[in-house]
């Protein structure tokens, strides 16, 4: 076990947005090290968006995000030799980390031209409250409602 708690790291603001969570959602998009090529696709996909809804792109994100960021997680225990589902609150920065990890991951499975594109289509579906990410959420929920007898079993 740790000593202590590690530092939570302080992200920049990104260069357009001035918001650290941009930031934030650009380091779990990037692959091999390539940030530039990760905030280029992110602009491009907020272009997109602005050119297809004519609506601040930046907000349609942020709701985007508030759609698809879980409230529960289940969790796997071993109790007396059965595991069980076992249903946990999230901390507020592990909700906003796995959402924009399911945004990403629908993202890419997305059918589409390039990732910008992809990306867009994915945000402005979750910005109405559709698409594979806020069914991932609903779905993440369902089951916790569904474990809800095992709750008593939280560490």
């Amino acid at each position: 076990m740790r000593k202590r708690k590690p530092k939570k790291r302080i992200l920049q603001p990104d260069p357009r947005f001035g918001d650290p969570m941009v930031t934030q959602f650009v380091n779990n998009l990037m692959w091999q090290g390539k940030k530039t090529v990760a905030y280029q696709i992110f602009y491009d996909a907020m272009d997109i968006i602005q050119e297809k809804s004519g609506e601040d792109p930046h907000e349609s994100w942020k709701k985007a995000l508030q759609n698809i960021t879980p409230g529960v997680e289940v969790r796997s225990r071993r109790i007396g030799g059965a595991t069980f589902q076992i249903p946990t609150e999230m901390r507020p920065a592990r909700k906003i980390s796995v959402g924009m990890k399911w945004l990403i991951r629908y993202s890419r499975a997305r059918n589409g031209k390039g990732m910008a594109e992809k990306l867009a289509a994915e945000i402005m579906a979750a910005a109405k409250g559709e698409g594979a990410a806020v069914k991932k959420k609903e779905d993440t929920h369902k089951m916790a409602e569904s474990n809800r007898a095992f709750a008593h079993f939280r560490v």
